[in-house]
């Protein structure tokens, strides 16, 4: 006999302000597919049209490459001359603001949402996330929810971001630790 408690998973509190209908939703979800998540599409002119259609805020000149999958594109706002890499997923259950000039590397993770482990009804939390101008979030990395990156910090490769990062700071690992200051050279 096993003493492992189980859980109701009909208690799960999920609560989700989404901030759109229906119809709004599954447009979304159909031109995600067909637009962003497929591969073959690489015009991000086409794509800046379709998120500010869909009721992104964005900047110019910004990039978004191919395999991009964007939650709730009314959560989003970029900044002038951003680039998205590759296979980065912008998980936004809540708001997401990326400043100007800041590179979000291929397979990156912007997660919004995570759930309290500690409580039997397992209840969603949302936090917003906020990366400043100038910060490089690097390839396979993560930002957790509420994480705030100050302007031109460096999160490295596979590293995970679960407290605000400062500004000017190289961080690496997980959880990401600084381990530098980030110099620029002219």
């Amino acid at each position: 006999m096993s003493d492992l408690k189980t859980v109701n998973n009909s208690v799960y509190k999920t609560t989700i302000v989404i901030g759109a209908g229906t119809l709004k939703q599954v447009c979304w979800y159909f031109t995600n597919v067909l637009f962003f998540r497929n591969s073959l599409n690489s015009s991000s002119t086409l794509k800046v049209g379709l998120l500010k259609l869909f009721g992104a805020t964005i900047g110019e000149g910004v990039i978004i490459k191919p395999s991009l999958n964007i939650k709730f594109p009314w959560k989003l706002s970029i900044g002038n001359h951003s680039w998205i890499g590759e296979n980065v997923w912008i998980d936004n259950l809540a708001d997401i603001t990326i400043g100007a000039n800041v590179c979000i590397s291929q397979g990156a993770l912007l997660l919004t949402g995570n759930h309290n482990y500690k409580r039997s009804s397992f209840d969603l939390i949302l936090a917003p996330i906020i990366i400043e101008d100038g910060v490089w979030i690097g390839a396979k990395a993560i930002v957790c929810p509420g994480v705030i990156c100050r302007t031109h910090a460096v999160l490295s490769v596979a590293s995970v971001a679960n407290n605000e990062l400062e500004a000017w700071g190289i961080y690496r690992g997980n959880p990401a630790i600084k381990v530098g200051k980030r110099l620029l050279v002219e």
